[in-house]
């Protein structure tokens, strides 16, 4: 099947929307924690975390315009500085995925969706407890999209917390064992299962792909 830019301006709306969120492919599954300055928790679903460096530790995600929905997330943020990002598993994805419904500003999304508050490290925003592998950040700084009206969120990494059994001793983490999930689109999800190492790439070392 091929679609024209033509075509898919003139696709049905809900239709299109699923179309281009699914093109990417899959992605990692996360819940943005965050605490307002009077102590209203907020969670969110996320779909858009990157990673932007290594030494400092960088991560990024995206947010949507907030001119017709308030983002608490964002404001969160913005406020006091702090978030964590909690990798979502394979036991509450069900619990995760109704994150993503407009609650109102004082309902926490932990209570609404059955999930629980944990502090650590006297760190400000709350973390995920049924999550294993989570970190907390902080803000550095917001990078504006002007062709789509979004804005990257760039924080770095205070604290990471990684399943002993899911790191090795080069420092690989094998999502599959910390039974990480991805997400295709707005509503699918995936189990993630890893199925190759490879070296290091060095054009020295190239594989003879003619053979």
């Amino acid at each position: 099947m091929h679609f024209s830019k033509a075509d898919l301006a003139n696709t049905e709306k809900v239709r299109r929307l699923n179309i281009i969120n699914s093109v990417s492919g899959i992605k990692p599954g996360n819940l943005i924690g965050t605490r307002s300055n009077t102590g209203q928790a907020n969670l969110a679903i996320i779909s858009s975390v990157v990673h932007l460096g290594s030494n400092p530790s960088y991560l990024g995600f995206i947010v949507r315009p907030s001119e017709e929905v308030r983002r608490h997330t964002q404001e969160n943020i913005l406020e006091n500085g702090w978030f964590t990002i909690n990798h979502i598993r394979t036991a509450f994805i069900r619990n995760a995925h109704y994150t993503s419904a407009k609650f109102d500003y004082d309902v926490s999304e932990f209570d609404a969706c059955g999930l629980t508050e944990e502090t650590l490290y006297d760190f400000h925003a709350p973390f995920v407890k049924e999550s294993t592998l989570k970190m907390g950040l902080k803000h550095v700084e917001n990078v504006a999209i002007h062709s789509t009206g979004t804005t990257m969120i760039v924080g770095q990494i205070e604290h990471l917390i990684v399943p002993d059994e899911a790191i090795n001793k080069q420092g690989y983490i094998d999502l599959g064992v910390a039974d990480g999930v991805g997400i295709s689109g707005l509503n699918s999800y995936y189990k993630l299962e890893k199925v190759a190492d490879f070296p290091y790439a060095r054009v020295s070392e190239v594989p003879d792909f003619s053979k």
